[in-house]
């Protein structure tokens, strides 16, 4: 559980990581500080308002990338 509130830089951090690293398709952030996030290049497009959606989205993506993710051997 956070302590501390979610920071702009913080969202920025992993939004630019997952995009650099081909998770994201694109994305742009607004002059508001919000994002607008694609994960494909046939999705719906997400607007993410608020640093704490942001870090909601880019767990959401790692938790996909766990459950999908072929176990590593002994």
């Amino acid at each position: 559980m956070r302590t501390t509130p979610v920071t702009p830089a913080e969202a920025d951090a992993w939004i630019t990581t997952l995009l650099a690293r081909g998770y994201l398709h694109h994305a742009e952030r607004g002059p508001d500080g919000s994002w607008t996030v694609r994960r494909t290049a046939d999705s719906r497009p997400w607007t993410l308002h608020h640093p704490a959606l942001a870090l909601d989205y880019a767990a959401e993506i790692l938790r996909e990338l766990r459950r999908t993710a072929p176990e590593a051997p002994r």
